[in-house]
């Protein structure tokens, strides 16, 4: 397995002129042909950015998702915008709460009509020769769309729905493997939630056993995981991430045996940019044949982090695994939703130059 010591978590700031593009594409103002050229577009400056940056691992910035898990709904039958009911609280980063209605909810069963991801895969494969990854939600994430009393109908139980979910990520990573792709990052931001006792029981009401969400959620990764020996499998695990706002607070140590311990994942993309993701001491669990990226730099302001700071931080880290396996990356995406956080668009550029700075002042002295 390659080491790559400056990472991106995946997603990209948005230029206007695709955010626009898709408003006028959304309400048929322009055709699905001429907005497909703009989101290539976007996709290719997008690339531009991060090799310009000579970021070690090249996505395509998640320019064709409006949300960062959208692709599953988009490419399935089953799900439906507008549910009432289904909302869930987000934190101003003054710890204001926000109920925001969640985009979507299942109401019928699943079907997939196209593939996932594929197509982003083959686009920016074409575009650059520096490795690439594609990111994809675990499959546990996608509880935030079953809602009892609307899901119900279709899946009496939410592990029947999750079930399904599973079977068509499963069947997008066969895909992906097929056509080349060696490196897929799981996204698990609802691992991150449960870590926070309002948003456990909010998952609680769905329906969910929150006693036992850590070891399904692994269950359920781990079975992909297990069927591609020659994939690199990241899993990456943030406490929520839209504009500027998060989600939940606490640290690793409530799942760090369970989790960093039981997962079939190679690497660990972990959020560690302030506080609310407490210390490093969790990291002593985890096993000796996974590799640490020390999410470092905040994609949710503009603060600028110094180089010594985040040499320090990294050597803080060391103390519970060992240097040669741990890297470097932001703490998540900058705009896990299109809209993108409260960051002026250079200063993705400048996090990423500085993330590969420091990843060789470090790891190549």
């Amino acid at each position: 397995m390659k080491v790559y010591r400056a990472e991106n978590i995946g997603s990209m700031l948005r230029p206007d002129y695709l955010l626009e593009a898709r408003n006028k594409r959304d309400s048929h103002r322009i055709s699905d042909h001429d907005f497909k050229g703009i989101e290539d577009r976007a996709v290719d400056e997008c690339v531009a950015i991060q090799e310009g940056c000579c970021i070690d691992v090249v996505t395509d910035g998640e320019m064709r998702r409006n949300v960062f898990s959208s692709q599953l709904a988009e490419a399935s039958e089953g799900f439906k915008s507008g549910i009432e009911g289904n909302t869930v609280t987000w934190f101003t980063l003054d710890g204001k709460k926000q109920e925001s209605p969640v985009t979507v909810g299942v109401v019928s069963k699943l079907k997939r009509k196209r593939h996932l991801s594929a197509e982003e895969f083959v686009y920016v494969r074409a575009k650059t020769a520096r490795p690439t990854k594609v990111t994809i939600p675990s499959p546990t994430m996608y509880a935030y769309y079953y809602l009892p009393g609307v899901s119900s109908a279709a899946y009496p139980s939410p592990n029947t729905y999750l079930d399904d979910v599973t079977a068509i990520l499963a069947d997008e990573v066969d895909e992906l493997a097929r056509l080349g792709c060696d490196y897929v990052q799981f996204d698990a931001p609802e691992l991150g939630m449960l870590l926070d006792p309002h948003q456990k029981e909010w998952f609680g009401k769905k329906g969910f056993k929150t006693e036992t969400l850590f070891e399904q959620a692994i269950d359920l990764t781990n079975g992909i995981i297990a069927s591609h020996p020659n994939i690199t499998f990241g899993l990456h695990i943030c406490r929520g991430n839209d504009a500027s706002r998060y989600m939940a607070k606490g640290s690793y140590s409530e799942l760090a045996r369970q989790v960093f311990r039981g997962t079939k994942a190679h690497i660990l993309l972990l959020e560690y940019d302030n506080e609310r993701s407490g210390d490093f001491a969790p990291l002593a669990h985890v096993p000796d044949d996974k590799i640490v990226v020390l999410g470092l730099l905040t994609t949710k302001t503009p603060r600028e982090e110094t180089s010594e700071e985040l040499r320090q931080r990294i050597r803080e880290a060391s103390e519970y695994v060992p240097m040669e396996r741990l890297a470097l990356s932001t703490q998540c995406g900058f705009a896990s939703v299109a809209k993108g956080n409260s960051i002026p668009f250079a200063m993705q550029s400048q996090k990423l130059r500085l993330t590969v700075e420091v990843a060789r002042q470090v790891w190549d002295d």
